[in-house]
């Protein structure tokens, strides 16, 4: 009997056994099916947009993997244009989202510091009014802004109209009240009991600030800068608004450019700049890309 109950135990394991198998098998099956067809999804929009750009036809009707007569033609047009200049609006777009993302990464961790750690008055009505300021769409604000922004450069000309430095203000207030809020949520997560022992020890606000919670945070500050910057770099309506002169505007208006002409759409050389206007925030992520993995870990060893 207990060589057949043996037996049929055996039997019973390797039959779980198999089932577990399979159940592993189906479950890699359709994940792998999910990520063909995430990466189909994803990598779809870019293989159109490069088949476009070497597409010397310049149209997006009956285009193909492979367009015939494929050429570098169209990308040739766009570094060599001089009535567009495809590298002074690359510049004019990376020079404005750096310098918004770094100001606007300064004054958010400063201010969600305040926020999370000290009480003030107004502090709870301030931070209400910052949110419902964000609950309204910019393009509620066009008018005021450029009203506004044309009266400062009446003082100021370099802040006013037509200026790189009138743009990056309406870009630091706009994106100061939604960085500050995601700031302070991750300041609160950090426990206060390590800013209680540093004072204990005699530390300063500063120095609890820059050698104890900077560390801790600079996943979301590696967040908020990339997400700062993307939306920086791929605004179209204030740029449009403020900015007139051809040699002042940036990427998302000049490309516009090539398709304001009802009979002189030139698509493929669309296509081409706006597959070279993508290179900077994809090595933005990959520079940044360890801060957002690997900042929580390590700012939380303590050497």
């Amino acid at each position: 009997m207990s060589s057949v109950a043996t037996t049929t135990y055996r039997q019973g394991q390797t039959a779980i056994q198999r089932e577990r198998r399979r159940q592993r098998q189906r479950q890699l099956a359709v994940r792998i099916v999910l990520l063909l067809l995430a990466l189909a999804y994803a990598l779809f929009p870019i293989i159109w947009i490069a088949s476009a750009s070497v597409d010397p036809r310049n149209s997006l009707v009956n285009l193909g993997l492979i367009p015939r007569g494929a050429t570098l033609k169209n990308y040739e047009t766009l570094l060599n244009s001089s009535i567009h200049p495809f590298t002074r609006w690359l510049w004019n777009s990376i020079k404005v989202s750096t310098i918004t993302m770094v100001l606007s990464v300064l004054v958010s961790t400063f201010a969600a510091y305040s926020f999370s750690r000290f009480r003030f008055r107004g502090r709870d009505a301030t931070l209400l009014t910052v949110f419902l300021i964000q609950v309204f769409p910019n393009s509620l604000t066009i008018v005021a802004t450029f009203l506004l922004i044309q009266e400062i450069g009446n003082y100021i000309p370099s802040f006013g109209l037509n200026s790189h430095g009138g743009l990056i203000l309406v870009y630091l207030g706009g994106a100061l009240g939604i960085n500050t809020w995601l700031m302070k949520g991750f300041f609160d997560s950090v426990p206060r009991d390590l800013d209680e022992s540093a004072m204990i020890d005699g530390a300063s606000h500063w120095r609890i600030f820059w050698q104890i919670l900077f560390p801790l945070v600079r996943p979301i500050l590696a967040v908020v800068g990339i997400l700062t910057f993307i939306a920086t770099y791929n605004d179209y309506i204030i740029a449009l608004t403020l900015l007139k002169n051809t040699q002042q505007q940036t990427l998302a208006v000049g490309l516009n450019l090539f398709l304001g002409e009802q009979f002189s759409q030139q698509w493929g050389v669309f296509a081409a700049g706006a597959l070279l206007g993508a290179l900077p925030v994809v090595v933005l992520y990959l520079l940044m890309q360890d801060y957002i993995v690997g900042g929580l870990t390590a700012g939380a060893v303590k050497g």
